[in-house]
């Protein structure tokens, strides 16, 4: 099988590029539309109106933008590209990019409905986590039982190419945005798509067929670890919509088991999610009363998430696993759990991402992640940019299929009880 998009680009070249760029979800509702002429529309935004009205009280001078405008629709050589909803979206991104700040971005009607998917777990794709190394474009774990995982995608792949014929996509993923690659890699059940992959110790690209499946990702799965089993190990797959009460039956399961000694929160390679799922699981090993997270605005007025309810697992030791794919409500979480509770951290130090987006979105379906606040652990620590530090640091060896971290904390542990 041919491929046409793969760069001149080798795992020397990226094998020291360590920093994973996760984006944090979150929806914002706002509108501002540069519209007085009819158009006919092939996008969401329904009926668009171009008026070239200038809001009140702004000093602002739109006549350079409405220069470039007329002269896109009046040079530019393929007339079927001037699509103008798809100019008024480009114009808002270009505006909220404006501000520098990587997690205040707008999301078209398309991107909006892949980060919900996300938020709910259940879509129809491959079944990986992606994210950035540096500036390449790379798995950080294909998801149990996946796909992805049965096709013999591994953690740590570099994406370098995406080829899709039914989409009609055949690209290279140089300068690809974060959502436009779930886009181009999801598609229906039954449909496939071409990874080309470049991975550690190999200076060829491997080209991987996935045939696409309905993907449903728990938040919260449980299971029991130890010579005895009797190590309740939670893996928090991510912070979202179904997490509490996902975690309520977990929760359940655990106070049933009368043997168990010690819990396991497993947070790696989770990028976050609500900031109340954070708060919920947190509570349950705090005091009543005890701070979660402090909330910071732009004027410094803060507001503190205390635990509200009555702890369930308050008597059991923890350790929480985290790495630097640990980001934002899991961040929150082995924040509150070290600094209330005395948890150990084990692992490899988080991602730092210390800001909050305000969830929202707008009528035509599109979306606005805007950050209105950064967050504190209760001991008013600001991890932006400088992460978590574990207690214990233990590395993962990826060439190996023992999970180095967990083996090494049910060390940590029996030493302990």
């Amino acid at each position: 099988m041919k491929i046409n998009f793969l760069p001149k680009i080798t795992v020397l070249r990226l094998r020291n590029i360590l920093l994973f760029l996760i984006f944090f979800i979150a929806v914002f509702s706002s509108g501002f539309f540069l519209g007085a002429k009819q158009v006919k529309n092939n996008n969401p935004i329904e009926n668009a109106v171009i008026q070239r009205n200038i809001p009140e009280n702004k000093d602002v001078n739109f006549d350079l933008f409405w220069q470039v405008w007329d002269m896109l629709e009046a040079s530019y050589f393929d007339k079927s590209k001037i699509v103008y909803s798809e100019m008024i979206y480009g114009a808002i991104k270009g505006m909220v990019s404006s501000l520098g700040d990587p997690y205040t971005a707008f999301l078209t009607p398309g991107e909006n409905k892949v980060v919900k998917e996300d938020l709910q777990g259940n879509f129809e794709g491959i079944g990986i986590e992606i994210g950035y190394r540096g500036n390449q474009l790379a798995v950080i774990s294909p998801l149990p039982g996946s796909p992805a995982e049965k096709a013999g995608i591994k953690a740590g792949d570099f994406i370098i190419g995406i080829k899709d014929e039914n989409k009609n996509i055949d690209k290279s993923t140089s300068g690809i945005t974060l959502p436009q690659a779930v886009q181009d890699i999801r598609g229906p059940a039954g449909s496939k798509v071409t990874l080309a992959i470049l991975r550690e110790g190999r200076e060829d690209a491997l080209l991987v067929d996935v045939v696409r499946e309905r993907i449903n990702i728990p938040s919260v799965v449980l299971e029991y670890v130890g010579d005895d089993k009797e190590i309740a190990h939670v893996k928090l797959y991510k912070f979202g919509g179904e997490t509490s009460a996902e975690w309520d039956k977990a929760v359940y399961e655990i106070q049933k088991n009368k043997n168990i000694k010690a819990i396991i929160l497993d947070v790696r390679n989770n990028g976050g999610g609500y900031l109340q799922a954070a708060v919920y699981i947190a509570s349950d090993f705090l005091e009543n009363g005890d701070t979660i997270v402090i909330e910071e605005d732009a004027t410094g007025q803060t507001k503190e998430f205390k635990n509200e309810k009555i702890p369930r697992l308050e008597r059991y030791p923890v350790f929480v696993l985290i790495n630097n794919g640990s980001a934002s409500a899991s961040e929150i979480l082995a924040g509150a759990l070290k600094d209330q509770f005395g948890a150990t951290l084990v692992g490899q130090k988080t991602f730092g991402k210390g800001t909050i987006q305000e969830p929202i979105s707008i009528e035509d379906g599109s979306g606005l992640h805007i950050t209105i606040a950064r967050w504190l652990t209760p001991n008013k620590f600001w991890v932006n940019e400088t992460g978590l530090n574990p207690d214990v640091i233990i590395e993962d060896n990826l060439e190996t299929q023992e999970d180095e971290v967990l083996t090494e904390t049910l060390k940590l542990i029996i030493n302990e009880i």
